[in-house]
């Protein structure tokens, strides 16, 4: 392992407290309720679209004994739109650890807060240096950018090997005094850092506070850092939605299985061909069906080609299906994907 530039952290923190982000709601706060809610809405997600999400939760549950009485689809209702559900289902399962086997409080260790649903190491560590001063090291895609050109880190971090050495790296380079203060700026420098200078293409490599440090800059080579070989590919695939109403408006949903894409969710009956959504509807009320247009909805890793199919069907003929009829007043207080959601919009 090479030695850490001397003076890193320190630039990063004085950095941090004069040009970084010093006004966003989760910030100006060490409440561990705050600070984990945040890191799991931003995981994937931009800060823009994460702000209204936010607001709207902790309006709705302003702590963490008020989320994990809430109902689960009370849940996935307000998380609508924000995608990646599986971060909802494990931010209610964690706020109910919390309340049963921690009293209500969040663990002040990085350790263990790592055991809680939903929290991997490098948010373990954020909710730990930011609220709690602890000498831990987060590695966020954002971070890895920062330090991989910093250090001139050029090994492979597709492989387990290369992952290793970089945190092993990071937490070389933690502030070693003043923590209480000095880590939660650091931290916080960090994430700043990546997100607003030391961007994937064109970074602003003259505003860097760590730019004489850079071994990438020296180099005239940042954009090759971080170096990852195995990428994953884009998939796509085509799915039909049933859109099934009776005469008074309401929309017939199924819950989604456990597993899967929308997992947990209530949605629109899916298939995987339009034949097969035909055969599900009743007899009668087949040659009422109309194709509406289709249109795409892109995944991190996958582009959905979305058929509906709109259909009038009176109330009982769906009886032996899994699932209910909703009236439009129900709507807003179910999990949605985002896509159904804007299809069934009045």
């Amino acid at each position: 392992m090479t030695a850490p530039p001397a003076g890193f952290a320190g630039r990063i923190v004085r950095w941090q407290r004069i040009h970084g982000r010093n006004s966003l709601p989760w910030q100006g706060t060490r409440d561990p309720y705050r600070v984990w809610l945040s890191e799991i809405m931003l995981q994937q997600t931009q800060v823009a679209t994460v702000l209204d999400y936010y607001a709207r939760f902790l309006d709705r549950f302003s702590n963490v004994r008020a989320l994990a009485a809430a109902d689960l689809d009370e849940v996935y209702a307000l998380w609508s739109g924000l995608g990646y559900y599986s971060r909802a289902r494990n931010l209610h399962r964690c706020a109910c650890e919390v309340v049963s086997a921690h009293g209500g409080e969040f663990p002040r260790r990085a350790q263990v807060l790592e055991t809680l649903p939903g929290i991997g190491r490098s948010t373990a560590a954020a909710i730990a240096a930011l609220c709690f001063g602890e000498r831990a090291a987060i590695l966020d895609g954002n971070v890895k950018r920062v330090l991989t050109r910093v250090l001139g880190f050029d090994a492979d971090l597709a492989g387990a090997a290369g992952q290793r050495e970089l945190w092993s790296q990071a937490q070389a380079l933690l502030p070693r005094r003043a923590l209480q203060e000095a880590m939660p700026r650091y931290t916080q420098g960090l994430m700043d850092l990546g997100a607003t200078l030391c961007l994937p293409r064109q970074p602003h490599c003259l505003l860097c506070p760590v730019s004489r440090l850079c071994v990438a800059r020296r180099q005239g080579d940042v954009e090759s850092y971080p170096v990852k070989t195995r990428k994953l590919k884009r998939s796509a695939q085509s799915l039909w939605l049933l859109q099934a109403r009776t005469d008074d408006g309401s929309v017939w949903l199924e819950k989604r299985p456990a597993t899967g894409i929308w997992a947990g969710l209530y949605c629109l009956p899916v298939f995987e061909s339009r034949d097969a959504l035909s055969d599900a509807v009743p007899p009668p009320a087949r040659p009422r069906l109309r194709d509406e247009a289709p249109f795409m909805h892109v995944l991190t890793h996958k582009d959905l080609y979305l058929h509906p199919v709109a259909a009038r069907i009176g109330p009982r003929a769906m009886k032996h299906a899994q699932g209910g009829w909703f009236g439009v007043e129900e709507l807003p207080r179910l999990g949605l994907p985002a896509p159904v959601r804007r299809l069934l919009a009045p």
